[in-house]
């Protein structure tokens, strides 16, 4: 499989996954011999469009096996068939692709295998380890028990297997109705992890499948289907989020019973949320069915399609997704650090244009009072630091063309008659306005200085023409504005789009309220019937929930009409641009037309929200189960105020903002580069360190996500500059991930150079490639007979050489570059 190049005008890497926990232990897996290949998967349910939630999960699936030279697979988990369809697997799959991701023949539907867990099924029964149950839902949740007390066996718990294999096989005929009986795992109802309190494996439910059809009446629930649909897949690391941190208990139950060898594991992450938004599909399918957006590709949804339309580019969202970093912890995003990937993306491939969205008409005068002479200028679609970045001396146009600097310009009429934004001119202009005053002067930009002689006005006093005068070169003007020629202007409709959201947590309230209304409701915490998938806890039966909609922005979509310059009318429909001094803007690609030309703003110029009010308190989370049900109110409230998470960091101020581009130029990622500049005893780590950019964003790596609480602590024992020597032996690959970290966290208590650690212990990994080609030929030297078996087919034992060399080479063999040079020379 392989992942998404970067874009050739970039000149950066592609991105990758960060070193973390479990790329620590994929490494160590794969350096024991334990598998002969990283295989992920990234497993999405059909039952809505994918959206900037799932990219953080995939990324981290897709471009991990990527980088330690495995394979991943998109897999449809399509075992629910409520709400599943083909039209919304089919927009998952081309979402993805779109992304850049490339699966191969690896993709994957689970309701493929109903089969085959279905005989999974009958081989628990028959061992013993599940049964039919008999009791309605509410009875099973009572028998259950609760955290402080054991669960009580149901009567049907000790049917016999062929009592239980016959019942299964009626529920499989149809014979019952639905609801009826259920088949269960028997585990251990005294468990202190309630989800192997005997979960529910399989549930008879009367549904029409979109792939199957109604071929069955009995469907697998997730817990059950997910971990054999791994099995199957060859999957070795499933990942995961943290919510399914206690269903791993069921995972590993499934694997030791039904003896899949060798089996995937399963590791959970902590989920990543963003701000000014939801994806909850259940709130996001409300938002497009009571109108509130225009469907689920309006720009201002949080959907892939959405951003698709909106103009951002798979790169940015690539980018975005490898910055937020992994951790067994969940975390909401700023929402900010999403909008700098668009924008740095853009800055480097959308030339720059004019175009005036609400227009004022300038009727432009020489110094003599005759008409300015129409005449044509040859403007520059690139500023200097464009220029300045590119990696090959060269620029883009708006074809794709890649041409010298002073070749990328385009054509701009200028005459008498002018339009320049509304409120570029001010009659009455407040202290340090530096835009068009009566009498003052400002930049055209790229043609010249004017100055205002007079305007005139409507009935209403609104201002409906500016009267002024093109001077000579020794003018003077303190402020610059943009401005499109009346004659050659193209009339256009530019839809503003901002935040859909006005808070940063527009859920937060909501789930307060809706504790409360659990709190009351006769409904059990457990729920046999459900799934146990994305948002199927929540049956689409329950009243919709509103509490959310209160914080939409009413100003998320601002339409307006005026003008484009003439240049852009031939260049490619799909073009990107900067409208000088608006932002970043592309056609519609659903509602633009040749003759009626529409703009969407894809992002503004800067983060215009940081500027804002302080953000609320994030909402205590909703308790779960009985327990919070028989709190009392002030019990409860007590409750929610101690587990309330501390309020979201405060918008950065302009010297911290400073820091974070200081930091961001010298390669540290966005996420990181906010969480420095924000905490001075971080900053006061990290100053005058003298290393390389890289050397540089690996010691600020550390800083932000391994050294930072020892750092607030005092208890770090080690400077910034001592680190660069590791981050050097890492990035040459002398070290391993895993060495690297251990070495820090010695090198942090101890105060010991990380050097002389690695030298005293010989930690030192990486082979050149001639000691890598001598070990290899050794072991194949010594095993010929499995050579031969290897290139008769019996691939596995790839295995078998990975843990040799290995062992031979002492565990220094970096293993994405052993497992391509070990599987080239058994190829012959």
């Amino acid at each position: 499989m392989t992942a998404p190049d970067s874009s050739p005008a970039a000149g950066d890497a592609a991105p990758r996954v960060a070193p973390n926990f479990i790329t620590e232990i994929i490494e160590r897996d794969l350096s024991a011999g334990k598998y002969p290949q990283v295989v992920t998967r990234f497993p999405p349910e059909p039952n809505g469009y994918a959206h900037l939630g799932h990219t953080f999960a995939s990324f981290l699936d897709f471009q991990t096996a990527a980088q330690l030279g495995g394979r991943y697979h998109l897999r449809l988990d399509d075992t629910n068939p409520l709400g599943e369809s083909q039209e919304f697997a089919d927009a998952i799959i081309d979402d993805l692709r779109w992304l850049g991701w490339d699966w191969g023949e690896h993709l994957y539907y689970a309701s493929d295998n109903f089969g085959r867990y279905y005989e999974y099924a009958e081989q628990l029964i028959r061992q013993g380890d599940a049964y039919v149950d008999s009791v309605s839902g509410d009875e099973m949740a009572r028998l259950r028990g609760a955290a402080n007390e054991v669960g009580t066996p149901s009567p049907y718990r000790d049917r016999t297997p062929d009592e239980n294999l016959d019942l299964f096989r009626r529920m499989r005929a149809g014979e019952f109705p639905d609801g009826a009986h259920v088949l269960r795992a028997k585990i251990d109802l005294a468990s202190t992890n309630m989800k192997l309190r005997d979960p529910v494996l399989y549930r008879i439910l009367r549904a029409h499948h979109y792939r199957a059809g109604d071929a069955w009446c009995i469907y697998p629930m997730y817990d059950f289907q997910h971990p054999i649909q791994d099995a199957l897949e060859g999957v070795t690391h499933s990942m995961c989020s943290l919510e399914f941190v206690d269903n791993r208990a069921i995972y590993d139950w499934l694997m030791e019973r039904l003896g899949f060898e060798p089996r995937p594991h399963q590791y959970e992450f902590g989920r990543r949320s963003l701000e000014y938004t939801v994806v909850s599909k259940r709130k996001l399918r409300q938002l497009v069915q009571e109108g509130h957006v225009s469907g689920w590709d309006d720009p201002r949804m949080p959907t892939l399609r959405a951003q698709r339309r909106l103009g951002v580019t798979p790169q940015a969202v690539r980018a975005f997704a490898s910055q937020i970093g992994v951790s067994r912890t969940n975390r909401t995003v700023d929402l900010a650090v999403y909008e700098n990937a668009v924008r740095d993306d853009l800055n480097h491939h959308a030339p720059r244009v004019m175009a005036v969205t609400d227009p004022l008409r300038v009727i432009l005068s020489g110094p003599d009072g005759q008409p300015v002479p129409a005449r044509t200028l040859d403007l520059p679609y690139w500023p200097h630091d464009v220029i300045r970045d590119s990696p090959d001396g060269l620029v883009g146009l708006p074809g794709g063309q890649r041409v010298p600097p002073e070749q990328a310009t385009r054509p701009v009429t200028l005459n008498s008659d002018l339009f320049i934004e509304r409120e570029d001119f001010n009659p009455q202009p407040p202290k340090g306005f530096k835009r068009l005053t009566p009498g003052g002067t400002v930049r055209l930009r790229g043609a010249g200085i004017i100055r205002a002689d007079r305007f005139e006005t409507d009935g209403s006093g609104q201002v409906t023409a500016v009267h002024a005068t093109l001077l000579g070169e020794d003018a003077r003007a303190g402020g610059v504005i943009h401005w499109v020629d009346a004659a050659t202007a193209v009339p256009a409709e530019f839809r503003l789009y901002d935040r859909l959201f006005r808070v940063p947590n527009p859920e937060g309230t909501n789930e307060d309220e809706l504790a409360a209304d659990l709190a009351t409701e006769p409904e059990p915490d457990f729920d046999p019937e459900q799934p146990g998938h994305e948002d199927a806890g929540l049956p689409e039966s329950r009243p919709a929930e509103t509490g959310f909609l209160r914080f939409l922005n009413p100003d998320s979509l601002r339409v307006t009409r005026g003008f484009v310059e003439a240049s852009v009318t031939g260049d490619p429909a799909d073009t990107r641009y900067q409208f000088e001094r608006q932002g970043y803007f592309w056609r519609d690609p659903v509602d633009s037309r040749p003759g009626a030309l529409v703009f969407g703003r894809i992002i503004t110029l800067k983060d215009t929200w940081s500027r804002e009010a302080p953000r609320e308190t994030k909402a205590a989370p909703r308790q779960q189960g009985k327990q919070a049900g028989k709190q009392k109110p002030d019990a409860k409230l007590d409750a929610a105020n101690a587990t309330a998470p501390s309020p979201a960091p405060a918008s950065l101020s302009p010297e911290q903002e400073a820091e974070v581009t200081r930091l961001s130029a010298r390669g540290v990622s966005d996420a990181e580069a906010r969480t420095l500049a924000r905490d001075p005893a971080l900053l006061a780590f990290l100053s005058g360190l003298d290393a390389t950019n890289d050397e540089f964003t690996q010691v600020a790596s550390w800083t932000a996500n391994d050294l930072a609480p020892g750092l607030r602590a005092g208890e770090v024992r080690v400077q910034a500059a001592d680190l660069v020597p590791l981050a050097a032996m890492l990035g040459a690959r002398q070290v391993t991930t895993r060495v690297a970290r251990e070495v820090l966290a010695r090198t942090a208590q101890t105060g010991e150079a990380p050097a002389a650690i690695i030298e005293r212990e010989n930690l030192a990994g990486g082979l050149n490639p001639d000691e890598l080609a001598a070990a290899i030929a050794q072991v194949m030297t010594a095993n010929p007979d499995k050579v031969d078996a290897y290139r008769g087919g019996r691939t596995a034992l790839l295995g078998f050489f990975t843990g040799q060399v290995m062992r031979a080479t002492d565990g220094k063999a970096d293993p994405a570059t052993l497992n391509a040079a070990l599987t080239a020379a058994l190829k012959g």
